[in-house]
């Protein structure tokens, strides 16, 4: 009996030192939370109703002319936080006590709608540029067995009988000594108007027109002769495409001077994308130009070349110290 209680007084001893234990970790705990509250100050704008918040002063005063202690908890406002007014970009307001998380939602929201809005704008866009080039489409004829003395002037003065001519663009044929053009007229009209002239001799060849299935790739305007010496200088030029990439300049104008006469000037374009390259070549005579035309098919290298008349002038080049003169 004596063991049994000496067990029990020795157990009641130890729940006491743990009870008392426990009551000394809770009071630290609230010595604590009371030393942080006795820093707060209530006249800060997140104690202080709507109805009577001040405006805080320059110097952190408080319309109350409370201040803040040192070691105090440093609150700021949704406005200062976020530095628009405390709203977001969509007007919703924002609570300062936030970690951010909300004005990221909003970040990303507006992000979406100015991702689709631009979407929507170049799907737009590429709805008029492919409704665009289908009316363009409709307005254009295609013309064939063209006689190699025939030019764009001839061209386009007879067709104008059917309505306005807006682009006429003559190109060469590597399967034939004929050539063919592209007609486009200011209205649908004017196309429907001119596949009745299908037939028509032109030259020493009947000419076919029908319906085209292309439009007029536009001339850059920069690129378009400027004055009458410019538009004399078009006459004696041609326009050459298909040309091989092994072949060089000097082949081109070797090429020239034989079948059709003099090169006053010729400029040689390629790059790292097509496989093959264009040549803009200026005769001396503008009876050289027409020979010229007729040179579609013949072989630079192993490729046959596509010869037309050329709708710009070959300029000189600008070289560096003329640009910086």
């Amino acid at each position: 009996m004596a063991v049994v209680a000496e067990s029990a007084i020795r157990s009641d001893d130890q729940l006491s030192g743990t009870g008392a234990g426990r009551d000394q970790e809770f009071q630290s705990d609230v010595k604590k939370l009371v030393d942080l509250l006795s820093k707060l100050n209530p006249s800060a704008k997140e104690f202080v109703p709507s109805s009577r918040a001040g405006v805080l002063a320059a110097d952190g005063r408080q319309a109350g002319g409370h201040r803040l202690s040192a070691d105090a908890p440093v609150f700021v406002s949704s406005a200062e936080y976020y530095g628009n007014g405390g709203s977001g970009g969509d007007g919703s307001i924002k609570d300062s006590s936030s970690d951010g998380s909300s004005g990221n939602q909003n970040n990303q929201q507006q992000r979406r709608r100015r991702n689709g809005y631009n979407q929507g704008r170049r799907r737009m866009s590429e709805r008029a540029r492919r409704a665009q080039k289908e009316e363009s489409i409709r307005r254009t004829v295609y013309v064939s067995d063209i006689d190699q003395h025939v030019t764009e002037e001839h061209l386009a003065e007879l067709f104008s009988y059917c309505g306005k001519v807006v682009d006429c663009r003559v190109c060469g044929d590597t399967n034939s000594l004929l050539r063919f053009a592209f007609i486009e007229f200011a209205d649908d009209y004017g196309a429907r108007a001119a596949l009745t002239l299908g037939g028509t001799m032109l030259g020493f060849y009947p000419v076919r027109v029908l319906p085209s299935k292309t439009a007029i790739l536009p001339v850059n305007p920069t690129f378009l002769p400027k004055s009458d010496d410019e538009k004399e200088m078009v006459t004696r030029t041609v326009y050459c495409t298909n040309i091989d990439k092994k072949v060089t300049q000097m082949d081109v104008k070797i090429f020239f001077n034989k079948y059709c006469g003099e090169v006053s000037r010729l400029r040689l374009l390629g790059d790292h994308v097509h496989k093959t390259r264009i040549a803009f070549v200026e005769f001396i005579q503008a009876e050289s130009a027409i020979i010229a035309l007729s040179c579609s098919g013949m072989f630079i290298g192993d490729l046959p070349i596509r010869v037309s008349p050329s709708k710009t002038p070959v300029r000189p080049r600008v070289t560096r110290q003329q640009f910086a003169n």
